[in-house]
C-alpha cells in the first residue's frame, strides 16, 4: 500500500506516547486494554480496515485476500518495517461460485479457527474482570462427539445424567466411567477442601505417571480412553505412540483438564454443556477489548501502515515510528504484530545486537505448524444439530495420523454464515507441510462422508449433490498451513504470538499476560473493573438461548 492509496489522514496528536501498538491481534489488543487500564497512554495502529489481525472474523473475499496476500513474502529495500508470510500452501475451492457472490457479506469466518471458550476457562474470566464482556454475547455449543474414518460419531458424556441417557455406551462402559469420574472429583475436592468426600485419593506417582497408563490402570475401555484423552482432556498427539516423544501428558495435567471441563458445565444456566462461541464469531474478542481500551483513553487508527521504526542516533535503541502518512511518533514502548520483522540496520554494536536477537525473537519460533481448513456446506454433520464440536483422534483417519484434528461446526443462529449454511473449521498440528496437508485431506474427506451418509445414501465425493436444490454439499473450502510464532521481548520492543493449534485461549492468554508484566513489571494484568457489571445469575456473561 502506497501514501496515495491512503485516505487523508489529520496528524495524530500528541506525537509522544507511552506505548505503540501495531496490529489488532487478540494478544495485542489484551496489552493495549490492560496498558490503557493501567493509565499508560497507548497508541494502537493496524494497516487493516478491520481489527482483528490473524484473529479476525471476515467475508469470504476478504479472508481470501487477506489469506493471499499473508502467504508471499512483502518486502521494500527502503523500508525498516518489514512483513513476512505466515501462510502457506493457501487451497481455496469454490464449488457454487454464484450462491456465494450472493451471500459473500453475510459470513463472519475466523483466520483462527477452530475455537472455543471452555465456561470455566482464562478468557472467560479475564472477560469479566476486565469488563469485555459487555460487548460480547455468546451461544452455547450443543455437543461434541468423537469421530472415524467410515463416518461414525460417538457421543462425548459431559454428565452423569449424559452417561446414563448415552445409548452408544454399553452397562459396563457406563459404571466404568462412572467410577472414574466419582475419583476424579473426588481427588479434586481433596485438593480443594483438604478433606475427600468419598476417600478417593490420586496417589502422588499416579500423578507424575503418563495420563494414558492411569487410564489403563483405571480399566477405561479403548473407546472411553479416546473420549477421555482426545475429547475431553483435549490432547494434541498420540498418547500411546512411545515414539512420538512430545505431547504426552501426564496424570496431573490430564486431571487439571478434566476438571476445567467439569467446572464449565453448568457453569451459565443457557450453556448446554462446557463449550461457548462468540456471535458473530472470534473475531468478536479482540474488539471487545480494543472497545475497553478506548474506554480508558487508547486512539486507535486503522487503514495507517507503519513504514519504519525509528532508532536514537547515539544508542542504536528505538524511539519511534514512522507512519505511512510521514509523521513520525515517539514512544517508550513498541508491540508488534507477529508479521513484522526488523532488519536493523548493522553500524553500531547496541544496534547488532538488537538485529541479531530480535530476528531470533521474530523467526526462532518452534518447527511446529497449524495445518487449518475452512468448509461452507449446505448440510450439518448431524441432522438436527447446529453447532457442534468433532474430534478424530490420532489414527482414527489413516494410520500415520499422530495428532488429533479438531473439528467445530458454526451454523446461522451465530451469526457467522446465511441461513440453511454452515461453516465447518477444522485444524491439526504439523511438523511439516506435506504432513499438514494430508491431514487436512483426510479430515475434509472424513467431514463429506459424514455430510452424505448423515443425511442421505449417496456416495462422498467433492461434487456430492444436494439433489433437492441442485446445488453441491459442499460450497467452498478453505485450505493452509499456519506458521507458530510465540512472541518475545527485547528490550523496548516486542512481538505478539500467532494464533496457536489450541482449542482454546489459555496458552495464549498466559503468553500474553507474561509479555505484559516482562514490560510493566510493577502493573496488574487488568485491574478489576469498577464500573457496574450485569447482575444477573449468568456472572455477567451474555448467553443467548
Amino acid at each position: 500500500m502506497t501514501t496515495s492509496d491512503l485516505p487523508p489522514y489529520p496528524p495524530i496528536d500528541p506525537t509522544t506516547f507511552d506505548l505503540i501498538i501495531i496490529g489488532t491481534g487478540l494478544p495485542a489488543s489484551l496489552i493495549s486494554a490492560s496498558s490503557s487500564a493501567a493509565g499508560k497512554s497507548v497508541l494502537h495502529l493496524d494497516p487493516n480496515p478491520f481489527y482483528g489481525s490473524h484473529f479476525s472474523s471476515l467475508s469470504v473475499p476478504d479472508l481470501t485476500s487477506f489469506l493471499n496476500s499473508h502467504s508471499a513474502p512483502h518486502s521494500d529495500e527502503n523500508l525498516t518495517l518489514t512483513t513476512r508470510p505466515l501462510f502457506s500452501d493457501v487451497e481455496i475451492s469454490n464449488f457454487s461460485p454464484e450462491l456465494l457472490d450472493q451471500h459473500s457479506r453475510k459470513f463472519n469466518i475466523d483466520l483462527s479457527g477452530p475455537r472455543v471458550l471452555f465456561c470455566a476457562d482464562k478468557s472467560i474470566d479475564l472477560m469479566l474482570k476486565s469488563g469485555a464482556n459487555q460487548y460480547v454475547e455468546f451461544k452455547s455449543v450443543d455437543a461434541s462427539f468423537v469421530g472415524d474414518g467410515d463416518g461414525r460419531l460417538w457421543s462425548v458424556p459431559d454428565s452423569r445424567a449424559a452417561i446414563f441417557k448415552d445409548k452408544t455406551l454399553g452397562l459396563m462402559e457406563k459404571n466404568q466411567l462412572m467410577r472414574f469420574f466419582k475419583l476424579v472429583q473426588g481427588h479434586l475436592s481433596e485438593n480443594e477442601n483438604n478433606e475427600s468426600e468419598n476417600g478417593a485419593k490420586i496417589s502422588a506417582e499416579d500423578l507424575e505417571s503418563p495420563f494414558v497408563e492411569f487410564l489403563s490402570k483405571m480399566k477405561l475401555p479403548p473407546k472411553i480412553k479416546l473420549i477421555v484423552l482426545y475429547a475431553i482432556a483435549m490432547a494434541d498427539y498420540d498418547q500411546e505412540n512411545t515414539e512420538i516423544h512430545k505431547g504426552l501428558l501426564k496424570t496431573k495435567d490430564g486431571i487439571d483438564r478434566l476438571a476445567l471441563y467439569n467446572a464449565s458445565v453448568g457453569r451459565f444456566p443457557n450453556a448446554l454443556g462446557a463449550l461457548i462461541n462468540p456471535i458473530y464469531g472470534q473475531g468478536e474478542l479482540p474488539q471487545a477489548f480494543c472497545r475497553r481500551a478506548a474506554v480508558k483513553g487508547c486512539l486507535f487508527v486503522l487503514r495507517m501502515p507503519v513504514i519504519s521504526l525509528l532508532k536514537d542516533e547515539d544508542s542504536g535503541s528505538y524511539k519511534g515510528v514512522r507512519l505511512a502518512s510521514g509523521q513520525d511518533i515517539f514512544s517508550e514502548k513498541l508491540v508488534l504484530d507477529p508479521s513484522f520483522t526488523v532488519p536493523w540496520p548493522l553500524s553500531s554494536s547496541p544496534c547488532e545486537q538488537m538485529h541479531d536477537t530480535f530476528q531470533v525473537l521474530s523467526l526462532g519460533d518452534d518447527k511446529v505448524k497449524v495445518a487449518r481448513g475452512i468448509c461452507i456446506t449446505k448440510r450439518s454433520l448431524k441432522p438436527d444439530l447446529l453447532n457442534c464440536l468433532v474430534v478424530f483422534p490420532p489414527r482414527s483417519l489413516f494410520p500415520e495420523q499422530v495428532t488429533s484434528i479438531r473439528v467445530l461446526q458454526l451454523s446461522s443462529n451465530l451469526a457467522v454464515c446465511p441461513s440453511g449454511m454452515f461453516v465447518l473449521y477444522f485444524s491439526a498440528l504439523c511438523d511439516e507441510i506435506n504432513q499438514g496437508k494430508k491431514l487436512l485431506h483426510a479430515a475434509l474427506n472424513a467431514l463429506l462422508k459424514l455430510l452424505v451418509s448423515g443425511n442421505s445414501e449417496n456416495s462422498s465425493t467433492f461434487q456430492s449433490v444436494d439433489t433437492e436444490h441442485g446445488e453441491p454439499t459442499l460450497l467452498w473450502s478453505a485450505l493452509y498451513i499456519q506458521g507458530l510464532t510465540k512472541g518475545g521481548q527485547i528490550a523496548s520492543v516486542s512481538s505478539t504470538p500467532m494464533p496457536d493449534g489450541s482449542l482454546n485461549y489459555n496458552d495464549l492468554l498466559d503468553a500474553t499476560e507474561k509479555l505484559f508484566q516482562n514490560m510493566y513489571p510493577n502493573e496488574e494484568f487488568f485491574r478489576e473493573t469498577t464500573e457496574p457489571e450485569n447482575s444477573e445469575d449468568d456472572g455477567g456473561l451474555t448467553l443467548e438461548t
